[in-house]
């Protein structure tokens, strides 16, 4: 691909002078990232991840690129941010739901026909969020985060930003994942298709997670991040502190559990969602 050819060169390049034809070329990185003809991660046939290192260095480069100028809405909403990155274009022939109360998309990010954006909410460069979805109130897509097809993203849901370093996979949502209320993903954790987070789960790459169902514990290696096998339902629980101290002063710490995989009762108890689109 000749983008990614000249990107990796422009990237690679040392020193802070960029010409005209060095952003013309910036700009036509960011347009392909708005139409998600690029993207900072891909899902292979085999269902593992792929990494797109030249998509991240792409949009570390913008913000080498760009100058902090005065983006504000109003004497009152004060803005300051790199000129490379404004809001994203929009239009209403792209069929994305906007509902009115202080939301942003930043440029570089991709967003599917079928999206609902509830306000205030916020996704940031080099995501990527896919039909259907829904991103609910106060919800943040971290930088180059992957949402997958008709994924609910519930009030105050955090889902983490991966940008450097460029090798690292970012957080990952599949197709149809249920996010509950203040969940908080982080550190490039992979949450497969169909899976449920009850509200207040946290999953980051030093927390283990404990599959009651399987009797199986799932955490990050050097080699993988952390995965959420598909269909499973995971809620916040606790685990014993063991040592001695811990024992005497009665002592736990937080332990996300799977306590049981997708079945007909949480296909009924989500069925809200297809209203709600």
């Amino acid at each position: 691909m000749l983008l990614r050819e000249d990107i990796e060169a422009l990237s690679a390049r040392v020193g802070g002078d960029f010409g005209p034809d060095d952003r013309a070329l910036f700009g036509q990185f960011k347009i392909a990232l708005n139409r998600g003809e690029v993207r900072a991660a891909e899902r292979a046939a085999d269902g593992t991840w792929k990494v797109n290192s030249w998509v991240k260095q792409g949009i570390l480069l913008g913000f080498r690129m760009g100058q902090l100028v005065d983006m504000s809405a109003s004497s009152v909403l004060r803005f300051f941010d790199k000129e490379t990155y404004r809001t994203r274009p929009t239009t209403l022939n792209e069929n994305i739901r906007i509902v009115p109360g202080g939301s942003s998309i930043r440029e570089g990010a991709y967003i599917a026909s079928g999206v609902v954006c509830m306000p205030p909410m916020y996704v940031n460069v080099g995501a990527y969020v896919d039909e259907g979805t829904m991103i609910d109130s106060h919800a943040l897509v971290g930088s180059c985060a992957q949402i997958g097809k008709r994924v609910h993203l519930s009030a105050a849901a955090q889902i983490g930003g991966v940008l450097e370093p460029v090798g690292a996979v970012p957080v990952i949502i599949e197709d149809d994942v249920l996010v509950g209320g203040g969940c908080g993903v982080y550190e490039g954790t992979i949450v497969r298709e169909r899976a449920v987070l009850a509200a207040g789960t946290i999953l980051t790459g030093s927390t283990p997670v404990y599959d009651l169902a399987r009797e199986k514990i799932y955490q990050r290696t050097a080699e993988a991040p952390l995965e959420i096998p598909a269909g499973a339902v995971v809620v916040p629980g606790a685990r014993n502190v063991r040592s001695e101290a811990g024992r005497a002063w009665g002592l736990s710490l937080y332990a996300p559990v799977i306590v049981k995989y997708r079945d007909e009762k949480t296909d009924a108890s989500v069925q809200l969602e297809d209203y709600l689109r």
